[in-house]
């Protein structure tokens, strides 16, 4: 494998780059004008800077199903246990890894084609566009370049009294931006909302799927799990874990997965049972990035889903909990 990113210049530049505090705005990508656009089922929204997307639980019948954001967007809203739920997603510009399976272009993930959006007017336009309760997803790229983000989507949600919204973002767990951008009293504001959740990604179950995944340095693996600990033990944010378990190799694949539940359970006993597995797929993007080793990381990731499950049933035997109400 060549150099690794340098993750923290890469974020400090992005960052800049991504946000204006002045006018609460985030460097978003505008769909029309991306390559993306091909794999989209639906027309983009909000002046093309938003997209729908509707979650579903039981979506693959190899895999395990996915509660997330469902189960604890529905619970926040008062939903009766629905299996889809649809999103308003808005995908920011920028990312300091490359995962070599993200649907997103490269090019869109380096903020030099990014436009600056208000956060007040992509509310707006997901009230326009949604009536009916209804999740948004603040993904990317790495949203968490920019903490500020879901703070100031809350806020504005708040300010229109829009209970019906349920806000979720995604974080790769690679900067500590939430503990040194935001201040306490912002942090507390996330923790304490009772329609905000937040998913954190885990990019492999030990150092070498994740740099293999992430062009990352195999040390920032251990990074992703330091930040998980400080995360459940200095805020309240209601947070749950996927999991990216595409792998080189299969060597070793039970001692390993073993491993890592260890090392998630070493933050909390009952972690694993907040984390899901995301099956990867070839999306268009994908497709010119797949070397023979990354087409066979496609494959191994069945055989890693079945040591993941085998293994959480080794320790939860018969356990079911529905996943927002594993305790944090």
């Amino acid at each position: 494998m060549g150099t690794f990113i340098d993750t923290d210049p890469v974020s400090a530049d992005l960052r800049l780059r991504m946000i204006n505090h002045d006018r609460r705005a985030i460097s978003l990508t505008r769909f029309p004008d991306s390559d993306q656009l091909a794999d989209l089922s639906v027309a983009p929204n909000c002046d093309g800077f938003g997209r729908v997307h509707t979650f579903v639980e039981d979506a693959f019948e190899d895999w395990p199903v996915n509660p997330l954001p469902i189960r604890p967007a529905a619970r926040a809203l008062g939903l009766n246990s629905p299996i889809s739920l649809q999103a308003q997603v808005f995908q920011n510009s920028g990312c300091n890894w490359r995962c070599w399976y993200c649907y997103v272009p490269f090019a869109d993930l380096t903020a030099r084609r990014g436009t600056m959006v208000a956060v007040s007017e992509m509310v707006e336009g997901t009230l326009r566009a949604h009536d009916g309760p209804h999740v948004v997803d603040l993904s990317g790229g790495q949203p968490d370049l920019t903490p500020e983000w879901p703070v100031w989507f809350l806020q504005k949600l708040d300010d229109r009294n829009a209970a019906h919204v349920y806000v979720w973002s995604d974080d790769n767990l690679s900067t500590d931006y939430l503990w040194t951008t935001l201040s306490p009293e912002e942090r507390d504001f996330l923790g304490e909302h009772p329609r905000y959740g937040r998913a954190c990604c885990i990019k492999g179950y030990d150092a070498e799927s994740f740099s293999f995944n992430t062009l990352a340095a195999p040390a920032m693996f251990r990074r992703q799990f330091d930040l998980l600990r400080r995360l459940r033990e200095t805020t309240r944010i209601d947070y749950y874990v996927y999991l990216t378990i595409t792998t080189p190799t299969t060597v070793g694949l039970v001692q390993r997965m073993r491993a890592f539940v260890d090392g998630l359970q070493k933050i909390h006993e009952w972690l694993p049972l907040r984390c899901v597995p995301l099956k990867i797929l070839e999306w268009g993007p994908v497709t010119p990035r797949l070397t023979p080793e990354r087409q066979e990381a496609l494959q191994h990731q069945i055989a890693a889903v079945d040591a993941w499950r085998e293994e959480i049933e080794r320790r939860f035997p018969g356990a079911k909990p529905a996943i927002e109400d594993v305790p944090r």
